[in-house]
């Protein structure tokens, strides 16, 4: 069965900066996993299913205006979970609408932990890998428009890829989409 999820990518230049270092610090699933804020964590989604969902991904698309997200800084889920990840420091209260949508349609799926939207830097490596990741992106700032997301496929390599891009609707009154 395809494996499904949903996210905001982090656009360049921080993408691939995400990326160098998550790989820098021990994270093998670096190159295999872009940078980005879930939506919809890893769903197993039958194929008969896939249309129906996209369908209402466009329309959760069409009720939300774009807005700024602001990246800034690091947390982690540590001892809960071994991660570590750059803080969502504006725009958390569009993602958490963004996400409930994503998962109020055909497509369903339980969370293991509540949701906190955040960009994962370093997930399961040891524990000084943690600590690098932690301390070295400690002062790490983004400031980007947020005006899609994108539907992805966990690939036969083990790569996430977009297979489907999502506009937010325009002229929606809500947060501008500039800095």
């Amino acid at each position: 069965m395809p494996v499904h999820g949903v996210s905001v990518a982090v656009p360049e230049p921080w993408g691939t900066q995400l990326q160098q270092h998550r790989a820098a610090v021990g994270d093998r699933l670096a190159h295999a996993i872009p940078p980005h804020v879930t939506l919809l964590p890893p769903t197993d989604i039958p194929t008969d299913e896939l249309a129906p969902f996209v369908r209402h991904l466009r329309a959760v698309a069409s009720a939300q205006a774009p807005f700024t997200m602001v990246l800034r800084g690091t947390g982690t889920f540590r001892p809960v979970s071994p991660v570590v990840f750059v803080q969502v420091a504006r725009g958390i209260p569009e993602c958490e609408r963004l996400e409930q949508a994503v998962r109020g349609g055909p497509v369903t799926r339980a969370l293991e932990f509540p949701y906190h939207p955040h960009v994962t830097i370093a997930h399961g490596i040891d524990t000084p890998g943690l600590d690098r990741a932690f301390d070295e992106l400690a002062g790490f700032e983004a400031v980007f428009p947020v005006d899609r997301f994108h539907l992805y496929e966990h690939g036969e390599d083990e790569v996430w890829r977009p297979v489907r891009e999502f506009p937010l609707a325009e002229g929606l009154p809500g947060t501008p989409a500039g800095p």
